[in-house]
């Protein structure tokens, strides 16, 4: 719509435009975008121009809509997607009230200077070119890397490689010059579709040079002529392209070049920022208008009536409201909690796996052991089936009340399917069973009307508290400023007074100033005011995701990659990011530092959500809202990002795809141009039908890949060729329980910066790992010795006396079951000789100068030499290693190792094995401990503290387990590190009746674990100790004089009492509680008389 303007129109050839003025109220509409050269909201473009609109309506003539060339005074709102008017009609008078944001494409036809002038612009063509801009400045950068190379030179390609470089610093300069002016039309959304496979292709190519020059000495690679003349005439091609592309932009002067406004500064301060801001720890929608409805809820859930059958509440209500939220409270509440005897939180989603629901189901209401038990047990005959499992569930529940939420459900399939075969069908206990869902016709269906809840928008006051807790401005700066608070109100009325779009538009606006308010405000759709509809908050997300810089959109477009409600780990995440190039290291910060820093910014935004925090406010986990994903993967579809498979279903995509993610069970076809991936991921069954095999040489541009989440047992013949994929950065195969072995051909992926075979069965590492020079990051751990045979029942036994021979060469054994046999004998041959689950790690160790992670390092099976050279890895960060067995000249080598990394951040040593557990105590030897260490992990005997624990003062978080320390001197020390913050005691790491806090001791200590120590009795806070003690956690202890002294905790939040977790006079802990100043709370998972101990 156009703000209405008091002065006349201009005179000219036809009825002029109304232009916008200064002060015009912002309810009066948005300008129109500026269109060529030609500004429609200038009084002195608007001379002679003439707007004509075939949408009026003529309401003093009572018309349906028809096109008018009489004067019109009242028009009808309209959201269209595509408009057009027509030439001929005249409605000097009429105002265009439209929806500009819902737009796609805008059509004006005017006259000026008698001639005919038309103008088209794409909202579409935003993304496209915001994407261009990305995987540009990716390629500008390889070239310049390329140009500099001598072998560039003598491959008589110097010269055009400098030429590309500085083509695209030139098309570089025209994007960004589109992103500030808006002006994206449909030839331009054409042109950047271009510029942005162009650079893939060019970054692919020069990929390939890099890979050839590195992997080659200069006489080998002048030898090629073949080689150098393919590389050649594939750089000449790109020029010629490239040249092409360039022309293009000047010949139909789709942009107008301007000066560099978005510099290498303006990417420091962003980072700068982005590192002073950790990601959000807070689920930001309870900050404000939760608390009633979570008590409303918990009155509908009526947990104090314990007998019946199990009630089901729904809770219902549109995407972004908040109903897991709630939903959520509701879950966490203990107070509630104890009343029942399991609980359990299952997302269901649209695609779900039953299998997996069910596993969730037995695993959270009747514990991992019992999955385990029921998985081993048919392990050994058959696969387990839906049936058994169900079977097995719904045994478990018959006499227990149990509390499950059932969050995202979607169809009456779902819940009819899930009702009928996991819960019993007699249980009169009380149970109670939450479903979360969007329809309220399926609410209907699946309870009474008195049982379902339904969530409204946020009331007005508090969907402005939460604005501005999101943006970090004060109430009473919003009540001093009439404009300010004007603008407050505007905005949250635009976003419907929806949680997940006012956070959504927060994360936005707490990146601009107060003064650009206002203009972004004329930029929201409107829709979400009057029609809270899922299509207006996509369109409200899909303007957020436009706002973002543009390093940021390949990362958040990155995360359509995972399945819906998929949990999502931190550095799992940012290590992708880096292999894809979306991540680039500034002088002076380390690029993980980096990579981090663009996680934390879009949980700022609200983009994702997390999902599980540590102590100290890091965000470990994510997910991403189902509204976002939708948006992402429409808009990575759409940019040819990423293809996701899903079940059973046949996918042609003629693009060059360059993500692939095969989700849900086996697809039957896909048709791809496979050499263009640079990554694929596994979240479901093998591949069927034309799949090349995970390493083909089909995959050659491959930079990651990813079988972490794989639903099949991959083997050994599957990584065989894995030394083709020579452009590989990212490789995870963790817990691939058929992997014995890397094959040597890993030696040749010289570009390999992450490999990770966490829980593989890998008990060494070959010496080709040494060669991977640009490694930062290798995680290599085995899973416990045992639970790895199903075809005979003592296979280690068999292989001790006889070798295994008569077993694989028996004629009772087929020769399939034969060839499963190889595997599981080497697994069986490395078990024998080690009894933990770390590996040996070979000789030239300090070859890897880059490496930051090294885990699991098998101190007893690595040679001296490999431990030695382990000091010379100056850059390491995280270091995990085993001891058991070890010999005393090889512990003296290993502190010494240690007291040279000087970058240490995190330290684990673990002196347990498969049998039993080994001693620590020469860990005294160290003098000077890494100074920078923040985490320390010690698990195997230690009797007395290691003076040097003193030296720690850095350290954010201790554990230790099994050490058998004493009172006086080990509180004594631990008490005076200033930074601690975590605590963590288990298996009689603590050998005292008694553990006191001392005045002045512990700083800033937050969160106190004590599990499973044996002869603790007591435990005492003085006063003065302690200030900022949040939670104390109890499992497995017998505290027969109490918890003594929390009134002297200020801001002690909550008491846990876990399983066996039993303490003397709890009701006086209990008044204690109750009259604490914090309002702390006393949690208890079992019921109160499990817990109490009674006046002993």
């Amino acid at each position: 719509m156009w703000p209405q303007s008091n002065a006349s129109p201009p005179t000219g050839n036809g009825p002029g435009l109304r232009p916008a003025e200064q002060g015009v109220e912002e309810e009066a509409g948005r300008p129109l975008p500026k269109f060529g050269e030609w500004d429609v909201n200038d009084p002195a473009s608007a001379d002679g121009f003439t707007v004509i609109f075939n949408k009026a309506r003529d309401e003093k003539k009572g018309g349906n809509g028809q096109d008018t060339d009489s004067p019109c005074k009242e028009t009808r709102t309209e959201r269209v997607e595509s408009y057009a008017p027509k030439t001929n009609s005249r409605c000097p008078d009429s105002t265009a009230v439209l929806d500009w944001a819902s737009l796609k494409t805008l059509s004006l036809t005017g006259e000026r200077g008698g001639r005919v002038v038309r103008g088209e612009q794409s909202m579409a063509a935003e993304t496209v070119v915001s994407m261009a801009m990305s995987v540009l400045g990716s390629a500008v950068g390889k070239a310049a890397s390329a140009a500099a190379d001598e072998a560039t030179l003598l491959l008589g390609i110097q010269k055009e490689i400098w030429y590309i470089k500085d083509e695209l610093k030139t098309i570089q300069a025209f994007l960004r010059a589109a992103e500030v002016t808006k002006k994206k039309d449909d030839l331009l959304k054409v042109w950047a579709e271009q510029v942005r496979d162009l650079s893939y292709n060019i970054e692919d190519c020069l990929d390939e040079f890099k890979v050839h020059v590195e992997s080659q000495s200069l006489a080998k690679q002048l030898m090629k002529l073949g080689e150098r003349h393919r590389i050649a005439v594939q750089i000449r091609n790109l020029k010629s392209r490239i040249e092409e592309v360039s022309n293009r932009n000047t010949r139909y002067s789709l942009i107008k070049p301007i000066s560099s406004i978005t510099t290498e500064d303006e990417r420091d301060s962003y980072l700068e920022d982005a590192r002073n801001r950790s990601g959000s720890n807070t689920d930001e929608s309870e900050l404000v208008g939760f608390a009633k409805t979570k008590d409303e809820l918990l009155k509908l859930i009526d947990v104090n009536t314990n007998d019946g059958p199990a009630k089901v509440i729904c809770v219902v209500g549109m995407g972004g409201l908040g109903k897991t939220t709630l939903a959520r409270k509701a879950y966490e509440n203990k107070e509630h909690m104890k009343n029942f005897s399991c609980c359990a939180w299952i997302t269901v989603s649209q695609s779900f796996d039953r299998k997996e629901i069910l596993k969730q189901m037995i695993r959270q209401l009747l514990g991992a052991d019992s999955l385990d038990k029921l998985l081993k047990e048919f392990s050994e005959k058959l696969l387990v089936q839906v049936q058994h499992l169900a079977d097995h569930l719904v045994e478990g529940l018959k006499e227990k009340r149990y509390f499950v939420v059932l969050d995202d459900l979607w169809t009456i399939d779902a819940w009819n399917w899930i009702h009928d075969i996991a819960f019993p069908k007699i249980n009169n206990r009380g149970s109670r069973i939450i479903i979360t869902t969007r329809d309220a016709g399926l609410a209907g269906r699946c309870t009474s009307e008195s049982l379902i809840y339904h969530l409204e928008p946020l009331h007005i006051d508090d969907a402005i508290h939460l604005l501005l807790a999101k943006t970090n401005i004060r109430l009473e700066d919003m009540e001093n400023d009439e404009d300010l608070g004007s603008i407050v109100t505007k905005l949250v009325k635009r976003c419907g007074y929806l949680p997940l779009a006012i956070l959504t538009i927060g994360g936005i606006l707490a990146t601009k100033k107060i003064m650009e308010w206002g203009k972004f405000y004329r930029e929201l759709p409107s829709e979400l005011e009057s029609n809270p509809s899922l299509e207006a908050m996509r369109r409200m997300v899909t303007l957020s995701y436009n706002h973002l810089p543009s390093h940021l959109k390949p990362c958040f477009l990155y995360l359509s990659i995972f399945p819906e409600d998929f949990e999502i780990q931190r550095g799992r995440l940012v290590d992708r990011w880096i292999a894809e190039g979306f991540v680039r290291a500034t002088d002076g910060v380390n690029i993980e530092d980096v990579g981090n820093s663009h996680f934390n910014e879009l949980i700022n935004r609200s983009l994702i959500q997390p999902s599980k925090v540590s102590t100290d406010g890091v965000v470990k986990r994510c997910r991403i809202h189902d509204i976002m994903r939708d948006i992402i993967v429409s808009i990575s579809r759409e940019e040819n990002f990423v293809l996701l498979t899903r079940e059973k279903i046949t996918v042609v995509a003629e693009e060059s795809i360059r993500h692939l993610a095969f989700h849900g069970s086996k697809c039957s076809k896909i048709c791809l141009e496979w050499n263009h991936l640079r990554s694929v991921t596994l979240f479901g069954d093998r591949p069927v039908g034309r799949t090349p095999a995970l390493c083909s040489p089909q995959f050659r541009m491959l930079r990651v890949l990813d079988l972490e989440d794989a639903k099949f047992k991959f083997t050994q013949n599957d990584i065989r060729n894995i030394g083709l994929l020579r452009h590989m950065k990212y490789l995870n195969f963790a817990r691939a329980s058929t992997i014995y072995k890397l094959p040597r051909s890993i030696g040749k992926l010289q570009c390999l910066q992450i490999l990770n075979m966490r829980e593989a069965n890998i008990s060494a590492l070959t010496t080709e790992v040494t060669k991977l020079q640009n490694l930062r990051s290798l995680r290599c751990s085995r899973r416990s010795g045992s639970g790895y045979f199903s075809i005979i029942d003592n296979p280690k036994e068999c292989l001790m006396i006889t070798m295994c021979l008569p077993m694989v060469f028996s004629t009772s054994i087929n020769f399939s079951d034969r060839v499963k046999l190889i595997p599981e004998i080497c697994m069986s041959c490395s078990t024998r000789w080690s009894d933990t689950k770390g590996v040996r790690v070979p000789r030239g160790i300090d070859n890897l100068k880059e490496l930051q992670i090294l885990e699991v390092m098998d101190i007893n099976r690595t040679s001296r030499k490999a431990i030695e050279e382990l000091g010379e890895l100056i850059q390491l960060r995280k270091l995990s290693v085993t001891t058991k067995g070890a010999t005393n000249k090889k512990y003296q080598i290993f502190c010494a190792a240690i007291e040279k990394l000087s970058s240490l951040q995190s330290l684990r040593v673990d002196a347990e094995g498969f049998s039993d557990t080994g001693t620590l105590e020469w860990l005294n030897s160290i003098a000077c401990p890494p100074p920078f260490l923040k985490r320390l992990k010690l698990n195997g005997s230690l009797a007395d503290t290691p003076n040097w624990f003193g030296n720690l003062k850095q350290l954010v978080k201790m554990c230790l387990s099994r050490c058998g320390l004493k009172d006086g001197k080990t509180m004594e020390i631990l008490g005076a590190l200033p930074n601690l913050m975590v605590l963590r005691l288990y298996r009689n790491a603590y050998a005292d009746e008694k553990m006191t806090f001392r005045r002045g001791t512990f700083p800033n200590l937050r969160c106190l674990d004590i599990y499973l120590l044996k002869q603790l009795r007591e435990i005492r806070f003085e006063e003065g100790t302690s200030p900022t003690m949040e939670s104390i956690e109890i499992y497995g202890c017998r505290l027969e004089s109490g918890i003594i002294g929390i009134k002297h905790l200020p801001r002690l939040k909550i008491i846990s009492l876990e399983y066996d977790g039993k303490v003397a006079k709890l009701d006086v802990l209990q008044e204690e509680v109750n009259t604490h100043p914090n309002h702390t709370e006393l949690q208890m998972a079992e019921d109160r008389s499990h817990h109490d101990l009674g006046g002993i």
